[in-house]
């Protein structure tokens, strides 16, 4: 599959506005709508191997996100991108419009932004639903200038509707990688792969991998796992657990489950879809109205997937995410689930066999736990 950078590029050559969204959960629908083509900038350490220009303006401690995403938008955003999205994800990632302004002021270039602020509190209370209602409605009148057209009712129900069908694709995906049909590499690659094509052509390519491979035999795991944090691993890790045995049944990563896991009704109204999409979206430390549900939400996963080994990938530098680890370790001790703690940072892609030889140890211990379990119901 191709990657970002070449991506756009056929993008470009064909036509599209490409709006740069800034992980984790933009309106995409809202954009969508207006005629344009909103690209997530997740994962984008394939194509980005230098920082110098994202270096100069942000810390060596931000996560790796943010850190790829600026070498991007300031070194090659003006050559793909005809704007930028973002709303109040995370501290780091908050702070960087301004600061990828002025970046590329400095370069005597620049990019049209468009800004969305999502109340911090739950969104039930009628001030809050009503501030963002009105943020909602702000970003379209700013779309409509920006594209020259009107909203129209029936046009943002259609990319509703198209977005919902992706969000019910990708449920699928995940089952068939769940019952070993699809190798969750794979599945993972293709999900992300949702953040650099038009929907219509990431539904295309979901149901046509969706008939590949559903006649598939399913595959026997050794251990059943779930995986947790922002990004999947790399793909040569994921290539190791499932050469020890491992099966990836759950996930709770903010790239994957937590971007669609939530599915909202399809409406003509974005202030009414956006606030029934943010009030009941999946739970994500970066939500914080969601947080207070997130730990029994991942028990819950768990139990219903007969998940043997959690998996938290954490992105060096996240502090949102490392808060809560601790206590959803023990939770699910205490429930005879192992937990594995890896942490990978962005020059972490080059050296993996530390995580590999922590990864192949989990999976023998899960492998020996299992077996001593199976002795022991057959004695009984």
């Amino acid at each position: 599959m191709k990657g970002f950078l070449d991506s756009l590029a056929d993008l470009k050559s064909q036509g599209h506005t490409l709006v740069g969204c800034f992980p984790l959960y933009p309106p995409l629908e809202l954009l969508h709508s207006f005629g344009l083509t909103p690209v997530v900038l997740w994962g984008l350490r394939q194509d980005i191997t230098r920082l110098t220009r994202s270096d100069r303006h942000l810390q060596p401690y931000a996560c790796g996100v943010a850190r790829c995403l600026s070498e991007f938008v300031l070194s090659q955003g003006g050559e793909f991108l005809d704007a930028i999205f973002m709303y109040n994800a995370c501290d780091t990632l908050r702070n960087l419009p301004e600061i990828l302004q002025s970046g590329l002021e400095q370069d005597g270039s620049s990019l049209p932004l468009f800004r969305l602020h999502i109340p911090a509190v739950p969104i039930n209370p009628p001030s809050a639903s009503n501030y963002l209602e009105d943020q909602i409605w702000e970003l379209t009148k700013e779309l409509k200038k920006f594209t020259g057209r009107s909203f129209s009712g029936p046009a943002f129900l259609n990319s509703t509707v198209l977005y919902n069908q992706q969000r019910m694709l990708i449920g699928e995906l995940e089952h068939l990688a769940a019952t070993g049909r699809l190798g969750f590499a794979d599945c993972a690659d293709i999900v992300l792969s949702a953040g650099r094509m038009p929907v219509s052509d990431h539904i295309a390519l979901m149901e046509h991998t969706i008939r590949d491979a559903a006649n598939r035999t399913p595959g026997e795991p050794a251990a059943r796992i779930m995986l947790s944090g922002i990004l999947p691993p790399p793909a040569a890790l994921l290539d190791v657990m499932e050469q020890a045995g491992l099966m990836v049944v759950a996930n709770d990563l903010a790239a994957m489950r937590r971007s669609y896991g939530y599915l909202p009704a399809a409406s003509s109204d974005p202030g009414a879809y956006y606030e029934d999409l943010y009030s009941n979206h999946h739970p994500c430390t970066t939500i914080l109205p969601s947080a207070d549900r997130r730990l029994e939400h991942i028990m819950k996963t768990a139990r219903e997937n007969t998940v043997q080994g959690f998996i938290f990938v954490g992105e060096k530098f996240c502090e949102y995410e490392y808060f809560e680890i601790p206590i959803i370790a023990q939770m699910l001790a205490a429930e005879g689930v192992r937990t594995l703690e890896l942490e990978i940072g962005i020059d972490d892609t080059l050296n993996l066999d530390a995580h590999r030889t922590r990864i192949e140890a989990f999976a023998e211990m899960l492998r020996q736990e299992t077996g001593r379990s199976r002795r022991d119901k057959d004695a009984v």
